[in-house]
């Protein structure tokens, strides 16, 4: 797939030049099992990220955590030098633990490090966007995020970092974050069957700031809905695929990155771009997001730390 797609339109973040395409790619799974030490096989990690981006992507996730530093080596060896228009968007606030444990990492030290640790292991002397993770693994939790804010906004001033987002945070805390500096987006989990930021987004979205679910597809355990088979079998297409076509027609400032380490499933995702849910299929898709599908079905699905 060389061809470059039309991947679900396009968004630009706001007070910067940087338009991306709606359909970006997160680097995650590039890593081995529980996003731990090198994949099985870097040359197809390589492969994937050669294709999203001859594709048309032009927005790729990662992190120097992932692995720890295993996702940016790759990216690097795949994509650099990067091309024009590839916006790298990677994410400071935790760290990994020898037991592959995922621990805050939300000291003044520990921020100006993995800023540098980005930097060198991507190959760039400047980073495009740094999200601030802090929170609890799979969602925020309450606290001010000044003292941590105000170090990458630092940093922001140095030029070593251009454009600022949060990651795991409440609506509360973007306000308090707005108040240090300009936040461009927001990193959440969210997905068609976990809908609490459902309120946030439609912020955001007033602001004019992007909104980037995590775990569209649910994380390593995939989305499972007898509703989300139905929608899938009525239009032809897979329940992954719906579950990505239905957040592109959620809110135009919904940025996908969903995550794969094999050209098959990345071509999957990338096809349901294209994809367009007539109106009652997603009012029945809406009705997931309180945690059961339209026939009565408990919906769930699994996910790790971000």
């Amino acid at each position: 797939m060389t061809k470059q797609m039309k991947l679900g339109g396009a968004f630009t973040l706001p007070g910067t030049s940087m338009t991306l395409n709606r359909m970006g790619y997160g680097a995650m799974q590039l890593a081995g099992p529980g996003v731990w030490g090198p994949p099985r096989d870097v040359d197809a990690a390589i492969a994937v990220l050669r294709e999203a981006v001859a594709a048309g992507v032009n927005h790729v996730d990662t992190s120097d955590f992932y692995g720890p530093h295993v996702t940016n080596q790759i990216i690097k060896q795949a994509l650099h030098p990067y091309p024009d228009g590839l916006v790298i968007v990677t994410k400071v606030g935790a760290r990994r633990g020898a037991d592959k444990s995922w621990l805050h990492a939300l000291s003044r030290q520990e921020l100006i490090d993995a800023i540098h640790d980005n930097l060198r292991n991507l190959g760039l002397d400047r980073l495009d966007v740094v999200n601030l993770r802090v929170g609890a693994v799979m969602g925020p939790s309450q606290g001010s995020i000044e003292e941590p804010l105000t170090v990458l906004a630092e940093l922001k001033r140095q030029g070593v970092i251009q454009h600022l987002g949060l990651s795991n945070v409440t609506p509360e805390q973007l306000a308090e974050a707005q108040k240090i500096t300009e936040i461009v987006c927001v990193q959440n989990f969210y997905n068609v069957t976990h809908r609490e930021d459902d309120s946030f987004i439609d912020g955001l979205a007033g602001q004019g700031i992007a909104y980037v679910p995590f775990f569209p597809l649910g994380g390593f355990t995939p989305l499972q809905s007898s509703a989300l088979d139905a929608a899938a079998a009525s239009v032809q297409a897979t329940p992954m695929q719906v579950a990505v076509a239905w957040l592109l027609q959620r809110s135009p400032n919904i940025l996908l990155i969903p995550g794969t380490s094999s050209v098959a499933h990345l071509r999957e995702n990338l096809k349901a771009a294209t994809l367009q849910i007539p109106s009652e299929i997603v009012t029945k898709l809406d009705s997931i997001g309180s945690g059961r599908s339209g026939d009565g079905e408990k919906t769930s699905s699994v996910a790790i730390a971000t």
